[in-house]
């Protein structure tokens, strides 16, 4: 926005100047913030009280983070989805605190974590030689979800199970129904069986309760 030297100690800025950059400041402030701070004009001023106030928590968050990336690991999570969540919480806060992660250690975080039974996959993943972080976590994703609908099938019906033959069931239903319509169809010489009205089996022509 050209502001730049607004912010810079003994600078010739413009009160025009000054009073965009207050505006742009203002803006990013929470409500209690601007409260606090609404009788300062000066964006230098403003921006180095709050430097003094919150600048020391770099120094409280730095170790808490570090600890977190450091013991971030794949394995822990149920799914690709919760653990990439994670990666991206901590990323920002290691950033603020001046620590830059990038594409290859936040790739080379998840291949030294992944699962122990898959070690065949990590090697695979990384000869495939994804570039950045968020081209290897979708490809993974997708592998996760294609598992996960063969572990639903494999569930719906394991293998050397058939299928109920609904179309048999149907056409036995529908023979039954013809039956008690005419209770003389299929009705021969001999021994004959068949349902009545009343859904009762008949033999020689004599109802069987």
């Amino acid at each position: 926005m050209g502001l730049i030297d607004t912010i810079k100690n003994e600078n010739q800025a413009s009160n025009q100047d000054r009073a965009k950059a207050m505006t742009f400041l203002r803006h990013h402030l929470g409500d209690g913030l601007k409260m606090e701070y609404l009788t300062i004009k000066d964006p230098l001023i403003l921006l180095n009280n709050l430097k003094e106030r919150y600048d020391h928590l770099k120094m409280v968050v730095l170790p808490q983070t570090h600890y977190v990336w450091t013991h971030l690991r794949l394995r822990d999570f149920k799914n690709i989805t919760d653990y990439n969540s994670a990666m991206f919480r901590i990323k920002p806060q290691l950033n603020l605190c001046g620590e830059n992660i990038a594409d290859h250690d936040m790739s080379e975080k998840t291949f030294f974590t992944f699962f122990a039974l898959s070690m065949l996959l990590q090697q695979k993943y990384r000869e495939m030689g994804f570039k950045k972080y968020s081209e290897l976590i979708s490809y993974v994703l997708v592998a996760e979800q294609h598992n996960d609908l063969l572990m639903r099938n494999h569930e719906i019906r394991p293998p050397g199970t058939v299928p109920f033959p609904e179309v048999n069931a149907a056409h036995f239903h529908q023979i039954r129904r013809e039956k008690r319509l005419d209770p003389s169809r299929g009705r021969g010489r001999g021994r004959g069986r068949y349902f009545n009205q009343d859904d009762r089996l008949v033999i020689n022509n004599e109802p069987q309760h």
